[in-house]
């Protein structure tokens, strides 16, 4: 009886051993563009965007005003005066200039810093799909060049779903939504 077990065992595991491994692949772009918490990143990301642009205006303005304000009076003001104008002036367009440095970075550091949790959750959602699944490698179609679907299951429906993002939202219907907001904010 015991000869009679491992012989099973023993097939079954040689069985094991020319199994067909199990692949899949999803579109991770897709899961982080409509995951629900990329709305919030996208609006915390346009008011810090705005922000920035309307105190850069601001700046802008001001600089233009005191340079009008030059143009129009520098010749009838004594040496000194022109002087401290001239270098007020500069003093300006080198804020201005360290600002958009700055701000640049800043945005930038913000918006990693909104996006990482971000990827964080998509990967340990497809890693959990993948490890529940039994599949051992999980391609991103952004990254692959071919992808035969015969051979490959698609993790992305089950992902969304995980992820909570409506079965009709596509990556189409949100590039609208933004081009529509876009020219909103633009009138």
């Amino acid at each position: 009886m015991k000869k009679i077990l491992l012989i099973a065992v023993a097939a079954f595991a040689a069985i094991g051993a020319f199994a067909q491994p199990k692949f899949a692949h999803v579109n991770s772009t897709e899961l982080v563009q409509l995951c629900p918490e990329m709305d919030k990143a996208r609006e915390t990301m346009n008011t810090a965007s705005n922000e920035a642009q309307e105190t850069f205006n601001d700046m802008v303005e001001e600089f233009n005003t005191k340079m009008s304000t030059y143009q129009s009076k520098g010749s009838t003001w004594t040496q000194a005066v022109r002087e401290s104008k001239e270098k007020e002036l500069t003093e300006i367009q080198q804020r201005i200039q360290e600002f958009q440095q700055t701000v640049q970075v800043e945005l930038q550091q913000q918006q990693e810093q909104l996006m990482q949790p971000i990827y964080q959750k998509v990967n340990e959602v497809v890693q959990d799909l993948a490890k529940k699944g039994g599949y051992i490698y999980v391609f991103d179609t952004g990254a692959v060049l071919y992808v035969d679907p015969a051979q490959s299951h698609d993790l992305t429906p089950e992902a969304r779903k995980a992820l909570n993002i409506p079965a009709d939202r596509t990556l189409e219907a949100l590039a609208a939504e933004l081009q529509a907001q876009q020219q909103a904010a633009q009138q």
